[in-house]
């Protein structure tokens, strides 16, 4: 049975959205899209994808694990290794959570404006 839809796009809430496309294009590779601005950035990908990052007055980031403030998605990327991709995206900005569901096969981070991602491998 053929697809019914396919992924073309992700965007995310945030309150500085060039700060955060710089965010993933340095953890990604993915290539910024050439008009973005200070209320909506993007990056695309070869594939097809793409992720757009737009501003949102008083923005709130979620507050995950605890759910105050809901996560309402997020965002999983597919690494070859974990301690590898952490240890680069904590040096791009990314903060990790205490609470890690299963390490050995995940982790749990925070990008710079709140959102939870995970890296996860194949």
């Amino acid at each position: 049975m053929p697809a019914l839809m396919k992924l073309i796009a992700i965007n995310l809430d945030c309150p500085d959205p060039l700060a955060l496309a710089s965010f993933y294009q340095q953890a990604t590779g993915l290539e910024p899209h050439p008009k973005s601005d200070a209320d909506f950035a993007g990056l695309h990908g070869d594939d097809g994808l793409f992720i757009g990052f737009q501003r949102v007055g008083d923005y709130r980031a979620p507050s995950w694990p605890d759910q105050t403030v809901p996560q309402q998605l997020h965002v999983c990327f597919q690494v070859e290794d974990l301690d590898e991709a952490e240890a680069r995206v904590l040096e791009l900005g990314a903060s990790k959570p205490q609470h890690q569901p299963d390490k050995d096969k995940w982790r749990v981070l925070i990008d710079p404006a709140g959102h939870p991602f995970c890296l996860v491998t194949s």
